[in-house]
């Protein structure tokens, strides 16, 4: 799978409305088909941070992704409420799913 994470700092006066700017781009993204997950997270300790976790099932579906309008109408809507480039980690990984954390095993 390619696996995913983001950080976007977030304006102060689009904090708050930072899911609503990005609905449209997360309900579409979710809808591909080779969407696995998309998933967004607000820092406990700065709520300028939001974080993205997202995966996709192989190359291809990142690509596809990549290419659509949904993705580039999304970078759009998001650009104005930044208030500096995103950071990115971007990795292909075997799986397409969660691995269970041995470490901390509930049974």
């Amino acid at each position: 799978m390619i696996f995913i994470v983001v950080k976007f700092n977030v304006l102060e006066e689009h904090q708050d409305d930072w899911l609503s700017i990005t609905k449209k781009f997360t309900d579409s993204t979710r809808a591909e088909a080779g969407n696995l997950w998309f998933e967004w997270f607000q820092s406990a300790d700065n709520p300028a941070e939001y974080l993205l976790v997202e995966a996709f099932r192989d190359s291809h579906s990142g690509a596809e992704h990549v290419g659509s309008d949904h993705f580039r109408n999304g970078l759009e809507s998001m650009r104005p409420a930044l208030s500096e480039t995103p950071r990115i980690i971007n990795a292909e990984i075997p799986g397409t799913d969660w691995s269970r954390m041995g470490e901390l095993e509930i049974t």
